[in-house]
């Protein structure tokens, strides 16, 4: 008990220093520096370098602000350095590897075109070596020829049967020579028979195998017979499929049969595809893109003409010469005149989509950009870099990036799927962000199914793919929707332009216009416009739900 007194009779004085002044709080410091900073030593005076009064034996959380001292601020000033050197590290580690990582390995086969030609020509009249010794008496009228829009595919011999899976096409009205039919049957039987049965076309033969029996010729069944299967296989190496009823696109599924095997396949009648030529855009190693001849920027407007020309003044002022075609359905227009500036107007209120189809059916060159009539073009915006991936890939489409006031720039690539219903119901669209992979060759560009409504496009493909003039008021997925299966959809998130801002400051006067374009172009959930634009949807794509990620 004496000893815990006269310890508390210690500590008055320690007290009393602290509240003292800055020197009592200094000594005690140096007392807490001297017992914690540092192993104590037995005998070792602790007044030593002007330690404080041994009689302060107060611990060190006795005060009411801890004393830190140099050597620990420091210590920890260093390590913090050193955590956030490792972190910038690694940070920088990990940007270079994924700048540098090759592309995936899988996509490479859906980009690549096929080497050599993919559309075999037609074997010709000549033998097959083996055949080469049995004579032919070729008639006066060979007829035909093959322009088949597919890869031609012949299906080995699993059966006796030999024929052509896919690839055979023939003109309405015309005839052809079918490739590929042959009988692998084994030797030793007295006659080798095949027959043939067509629905919307004729058979017939270009030239005659001695040896050979033909039943049936210019009607939809014909029958082939011979005591010698080399013969018979050389005169099916000379049957020709003839169309005899005018469909400009169809198909007519074919029998080839022999004793105890049937097989079946189509072949394909249609007019070619006519071919859209423009002028070349592939140029020397090195040489720059013609952007001018080759792109036409496409924007719809609509009471905005301050966004208009400030927009048109951007493209100026990268691409002087290049046409911009203006779609406009304002109720009191503005005349907006430049060189290679074409703006067309329309009846007030007529709709987004309607102006969309007005301006690319004006388009002349081999590309159009669409552009929303409030963007800017930058630095960021180069066409050359869009144009190089539509004439070295493909796609059909490429997309770029917008970038916001904030420095937020979005590509919106989305994954479009229609999953199938239950019989009798209706299909679920699904939709979700992402992409399906990379675009080999191009860094920055991946393959999806949606983009931005900043895209440079074959005019073409566009005009096949068409915008619903019945969407007028907000509408943008459904292009794509309306596309899905036949659009190549890719987008690149290094080609930016810039949005406009929409901050509206307090102290600017009130624009009719503005609140105007704000009823059209913000309709409520409940607007009839929306509600006509979900009937429409789930009515022309037969959708009950739809599910968006």
């Amino acid at each position: 008990m004496r000893e815990r007194e006269r310890r508390k009779e210690a500590g008055r004085p320690e007290a009393r220093e602290v509240r003292g002044g800055d020197r009592g709080t200094d000594s005690l410091c140096k007392s807490w520096h001297a017992r914690c900073g540092k192993p104590r030593v037995a005998g070792r005076s602790l007044r030593k370098r002007g330690g404080p009064n041994p009689r302060l034996r107060s611990p060190p959380f006795s005060l009411s602000h801890p004393y830190r001292p140099p050597r620990m601020r420091l210590g920890r000033r260093a390590l913090c350095v050193l955590v956030l050197l490792l972190a910038c590290a690694s940070l920088g580690l990990l940007y270079a590897s994924t700048r540098v990582a090759p592309g995936l390995q899988a996509p490479l086969a859906l980009w690549t075109p096929l080497q050599g030609n993919p559309r075999p020509d037609l074997p010709g009249l000549a033998p097959e070596p083996r055949y080469a010794h049995i004579p032919v008496r070729i008639k006066e009228q060979v007829v035909g020829s093959q322009s088949a829009a597919d890869q031609l595919l012949i299906a080995p011999a699993n059966s006796p049967l030999q024929y052509p899976l896919q690839g055979v096409e023939v003109q309405p009205l015309r005839s052809i020579l079918v490739p590929g039919l042959s009988l692998q049957a084994t030797s030793g039987q007295e006659v080798y028979q095949v027959n043939l049965t067509a629905s919307l076309g004729t058979w017939d033969v270009a030239g005659e195998v001695t040896g050979v029996t033909l039943t049936g010729e210019g009607q939809p069944d014909l029958t082939l017979a011979s005591p010698g299967l080399d013969q018979l296989n050389r005169q099916l190496q000379l049957v020709t499929y003839s169309s005899r009823s005018y469909q400009a696109n169809t198909a007519d599924i074919v029998r080839f049969s022999t004793e105890g095997h049937k097989v079946a396949f189509t072949i394909r009648i249609r007019h070619p595809p006519s071919p859209q030529l423009y002028p070349p855009g592939s140029l020397p190693l090195g040489a720059q893109y013609n952007i001018s001849a080759l792109v036409t920027i496409a924007t719809k407007t609509f009471l905005r003409y301050n966004r208009l020309r400030a927009l048109i003044a951007s493209i100026r002022r990268f691409y002087p010469t290049v046409t911009v075609v203006i779609a406009d359905d304002s109720d009191k227009p503005e005349s907006i005149r430049g060189p290679h500036i074409e703006h067309y107007l329309m009846p007030f209120g007529k709709g987004w989509f309607a102006g969309r189809n007005l301006a690319v059916s004006q388009v002349t060159t081999k590309y159009v950009l669409w552009v929303d009539d409030d963007f800017v073009f930058t630095a960021r915006t180069r066409l050359e870099r869009l144009v190089d991936v539509l004439e070295r890939t493909p796609l059909d489409l490429v997309g770029g990036a917008v970038r916001e006031i904030s420095g937020f720039a979005t590509t919106y690539r989305q994954l479009l799927s229609v999953e199938p219903g239950a019989p009798g119901r209706g299909n679920c669209l699904r939709q979700k962000r992402g992409f399906h992979h990379e675009l080999v060759g191009f860094p920055g560009c991946v393959v999806t199914d949606g983009v931005v409504n900043f895209f440079l496009a074959r005019t073409d493909k566009v005009r096949e793919v068409g915008f619903d003039p019945r969407l007028s008021r907000v509408a943008h997925l459904e292009f794509f929707l309306d596309g899905l299966g036949s659009l190549r959809v890719g987008s690149c998130s290094d080609v930016v332009v810039d949005h406009a801002s929409k901050l509206k400051l307090p102290w600017t006067s009130r624009d009719a216009r503005a609140e105007t374009y704000a009823r059209y172009r913000y309709p409520g959930s409940l607007d009839e416009s929306q509600v006509a634009k979900h009937r429409l949807l789930f009515f022309k794509h037969r959708l009950q739900c739809m599910t968006s990620e």
